[in-house]
């Protein structure tokens, strides 16, 4: 046999296989090494949407209504001169604590106007306490209520409102006045039970907490979504 014929053409030699290119940080997913980032999560369940992705309002006819309550804070951030001036009752537009305060439970009761999706319900006891502090004006709302669905809107509601009445009388003397840290801190009642954020636990300021620093416990809400409430 001919050279040719024993160790065939030079272009009919196999190369080495040559190892599939694939990014050091990101596995191929279904794979055992894939990373969780590099796999898609489950869209979460938003229950204002029917099953065409239409908005609705939650129908909350069936469920017993309950005693419920929900907690919320807010902080108004204030110049030194301004927080000065709150603590010598001296701001120019008057009491801002008391206007505040009743801004604030007015609002609670303004919710279903102001929220399109939101059930109208009975808010049978609202207190906004706003304290002053070093950063300014600290607000926490409480709400109370029995009924189908509970208030985590209407206590931010008051707790936002209020912050802003406070902006409203404070903001000719500081223009750079700041509403933040509008959030909801504790709630108790209803079929998912209590829930309060970590930072919360063991707090005996105001009313609602219920203690179990638990950021993620529970359901986390039951306001207006008719899952878990």
């Amino acid at each position: 046999m001919g050279f040719l014929s024993v160790f065939g053409s030079p272009g009919s030699r196999r190369r080495p296989a040559q190892p599939e290119h694939r990014p050091r940080h990101q596995a191929p997913t279904g794979e055992p090494g894939a990373r969780l980032q590099d796999r898609p999560s489950p869209a979460p369940a938003l229950t204002h949407l029917d099953e065409t992705g239409a908005a609705r309002m939650v129908d909350v006819t069936a469920k017993a209504p309950t005693v419920r309550e929900a907690r919320a804070t807010a902080l108004v951030a204030c110049s030194p001169a301004v927080v000065a001036a709150l603590r010598e009752g001296a701001v120019p537009k008057g009491d801002v604590l008391a206007v505040a305060r009743i801004a604030g439970i007015a609002a609670a009761k303004r919710v279903p106007e102001l929220l399109p999706l939101a059930h109208v319900i009975g808010v049978h006891g609202a207190v906004v306490d706003p304290q002053i502090v070093d950063e300014g004006v600290r607000i926490t709302a409480t709400v109370r209520t029995a009924d189908r669905t509970g208030v985590e809107m209407e206590a931010l509601t008051a707790a936002t409102v209020a912050g802003l009445a406070v902006v409203d009388m404070v903001k000719g003397v500081d223009r750079a006045v700041e509403l933040t840290r509008a959030r909801v801190v504790a709630k108790s009642g209803g079929r998912s039970g209590d829930w309060s954020r970590a930072e919360e636990a063991g707090s005996t300021g105001g009313e609602g907490g219920d203690g179990r620093g638990d950021r993620d416990g529970g359901t986390g809400s039951d306001a207006r979504d008719g899952a878990g409430a």
